[in-house]
């Protein structure tokens, strides 16, 4: 994660301006962003973005909503400090790397079983271009970007939570097929788990479904 490339193939700004401009291009042209924004090895952008995501949704949830904030570090304010402290150097990062490491065995798996079914002469329809798959570093950073939506899920609008992770697990299968050149099939059964543990734990778009469905349908 400590890579950093100084010139990226497609070019990316560093600093506020660059994560500005990569929030709104992941956001608005995800297919393009994706294509010509992932560069092999240059996962330390992906991670700052990540973090600087997951503190954005995590300082609004504690502003609109105080009494997720316990009053045991110097009171309220110092509690807060130290969870924002521990999102962004802690929770983030290890949920980023347990992600990717998940997502990626699963796009190998799923690598393998194409493999085989074009050994057995079977052409598969294209489900996946085996010379030009990339790698763990871009596994890495199309989940980074894939979260860009949960910036603003922090506000206390479960329509707004439910839709951003939903969009963010969109943008993670736009990004994993643009990037391993799986199926559309494929790459959708291949994110589930990760998904689960970004969008739906991590961003709490299981929660936000759950009160959704109970104030439409009583359940």
């Amino acid at each position: 994660m400590t890579t950093w490339v100084e010139n990226p193939e497609g070019g990316r700004a560093r600093g506020v301006r660059g994560l500005a401009r990569a929030w709104f291009e992941v956001v608005v042209h995800p297919r393009r962003f994706f294509r010509n924004g992932i560069t092999p090895g240059d996962q330390a952008p992906g991670l700052v973005f990540a973090v600087v995501v997951a503190l954005a949704f995590a300082g609004t949830r504690l502003v609109t909503e105080p009494a997720l904030v316990p009053g045991v570090f110097g009171g309220r304010v110092g509690s807060a400090v130290v969870a924002l402290a521990a999102v962004g150097l802690l929770v983030a990062p290890a949920t980023l790397h347990l992600s990717a490491a998940l997502q990626t065995t699963l796009t190998i798996l799923a690598s393998v079983q194409v493999r085989a079914s074009l050994r057995a002469g079977w052409s598969g329809g294209g489900w996946l271009r085996t010379t030009d798959r990339g790698g763990v570093s871009e596994t890495v950073q199309v989940i980074a970007y894939a979260a860009a939506p949960c910036a603003v899920a922090g506000l206390p609008v479960p329509e707004l939570r439910a839709g951003c992770c939903l969009y963010g697990g969109y943008l993670l299968v736009v990004g994993l097929r643009e990037v391993h050149g799986l199926s559309v099939a494929r790459v959708v059964v291949a994110t589930l788990p990760a998904g689960a543990i970004v969008f739906g734990y991590g961003f709490g778009g299981f929660a936000a479904g759950e009160l959704l469905l109970r104030e439409w349908y009583v359940i």
